[in-house]
């Protein structure tokens, strides 16, 4: 199954070619408001765990390691993970998320998630 998914912070102003905007993270990101987010769905149900993020903490170092626990967490997680799915199966999917960095956080590791199990 092919999906057109891209992944992008939310202070990135909304694009015309973003099709379905979706924040991935459990925290609302500061200084964002909803209109400006511009978002299809909060999809905060497919987050990390708070446990998970907290031990986290954004460092490099365990990223590997955090995608694993995520990816567990996620295969425990099919309604949120369904209904992301759904969404992607019909349009183009925005992947939004708050962290500063843009090659370590959620959206990225849900993103390998998808395209991981879509080739299964």
């Amino acid at each position: 199954m092919a999906f057109d998914l891209v992944v992008k912070r939310i202070y990135e102003p909304p694009a015309p070619d973003d099709g379905q905007r979706v924040l991935v993270d459990r925290i609302w990101p500061r200084g964002v408001s909803k209109q400006d987010a511009a978002l299809a769905l909060w999809l905060k149900e497919i987050a990390p765990s708070e446990e998970l993020r907290k031990w986290f903490g954004h460092e490099p170092a365990r990223w590997a390691e955090f995608q694993e626990r995520y990816r567990a967490e996620l295969d425990g997680n099919g309604e949120a993970v369904s209904e992301l799915r759904g969404l992607i199966s019909h349009s183009k999917v925005t992947l939004l998320y708050g962290a500063h960095d843009e090659a370590h956080n959620n959206a990225v590791a849900l993103a390998g998630y998808l395209s991981a199990s879509a080739h299964n």
